[in-house]
């Protein structure tokens, strides 16, 4: 096998504009099949990308033995249940974060892809392969800032549509679930480990009933992470990784332009450094890494515990945290 043939279960918006596209030009991932439960936009996506075969049910793809791999880009509250049928079918997958509504949803999901071994199945955190992150992890682990006190990191955007799904309470709409997930999962990779307490406080917008702001305290062994998200506040990110000795600072942690250099500075007491990255596609490194898992049946980049135990942290902040 040189390449993973790819079926893509929805024609979601990140799938058309960001992640499709990406994956086409990857080395190792090609893209075969669409399936829409409206087919003329599946019909209409697979013409606009150039994808050979449409589907108009999610069980007709699933049921395609030229498939090898599906990518889930469904609402939230769809992702557990199409991640298990597509397993069950035999298909490694790939599935859009937060992989489930909770961490029991996400031990479900564990349990099902644990009966099929031979299935590679990972949660879709892509900034994780971004060459800052990686660089920035390199940093910390190699003792350039000393030794790591603190992380604090900030997102957010402005979006108030209530028929836009991430405003949808039932569907697993607000900020924690959308990006606040961002900020548990960097902290608990910056920090290789899982917090020992988890604090929050979240505000609740009284005709969505969804978190608009969230704000949580992470407490490590070693150190804290603190951040905001929010779905109401001026579009803004930032990412400060602090140590007895420097700090990291990452411009754009999230999503990275593809077509733009990405920087990030390292501050000591030597100095300042500035450090750039080429152009990269942050989703192209996230399908052919995982694609190479498939093709040389090893590992998943990242496991899917590391899913639940994210989950886990996000329902404690959303509960307003717990000693």
């Amino acid at each position: 096998m040189h390449k993973v043939r790819w079926g893509i279960l929805s024609t979601a918006k990140i799938a058309r504009e960001k992640v499709i596209p990406a994956m086409q030009r990857g080395k190792y991932c090609y893209i075969a099949a669409i399936a829409s439960r409206n087919i003329g936009q599946a019909t209409e996506t697979a013409a606009r990308l150039n994808i050979p075969t449409v589907y108009g049910s999610y069980e007709e793809l699933l049921n395609d033995p030229n498939i090898d791999a599906v990518y889930i880009p469904l609402p939230n509250h769809m992702h557990v249940e199409w991640a298990q049928k597509a397993i069950q079918a035999g298909k490694h997958v790939l599935c859009e974060k937060p992989v489930a509504l909770s961490s029991t949803e996400a031990r479900q999901l564990l349990k099902v892809a644990q009966e099929h071994p031979q299935v590679k199945v990972m949660e879709a955190f892509m900034y994780r392969f971004h060459p800052q992150w990686v660089r920035a992890k390199k940093l910390v682990d190699e003792g350039r800032i000393g030794q790591l006190k603190t992380i604090h990191s900030f997102f957010s955007y402005f979006n108030a549509d209530p028929n836009n799904i991430r405003n949808q309470k039932d569907m697993g709409g607000g900020g924690m679930m959308d990006i606040g997930c961002y900020c548990v999962s960097l902290a608990r990779f910056i920090f290789n480990s899982e917090p020992l307490k988890v604090y929050g406080h979240v505000t609740i917008d009284p005709v969505l009933l969804t978190d608009t702001m969230a704000s949580g305290m992470l407490e490590f062994l070693n150190g804290t992470a603190t951040f905001t998200c929010s779905t109401q506040l001026m579009p803004y990110q930032r990412v400060q990784v602090l140590g007895t000795e420097g700090r990291v600072e990452i411009e754009i942690p999230f999503n990275a332009p593809p077509d733009a250099v990405t920087r990030l500075w390292l501050h000591s007491k030597s100095g300042s450094e500035e450090i750039t990255f080429e152009p990269v596609d942050q989703y192209t490194l996230q399908g052919d890494l995982f694609a190479q898992a498939v093709i040389n049946d090893t590992p998943v980049p990242t496991p899917l515990q590391d899913a639940i135990n994210n989950m886990k942290v996000i329902e404690t902040v959303l509960a307003g945290g717990q000693h």
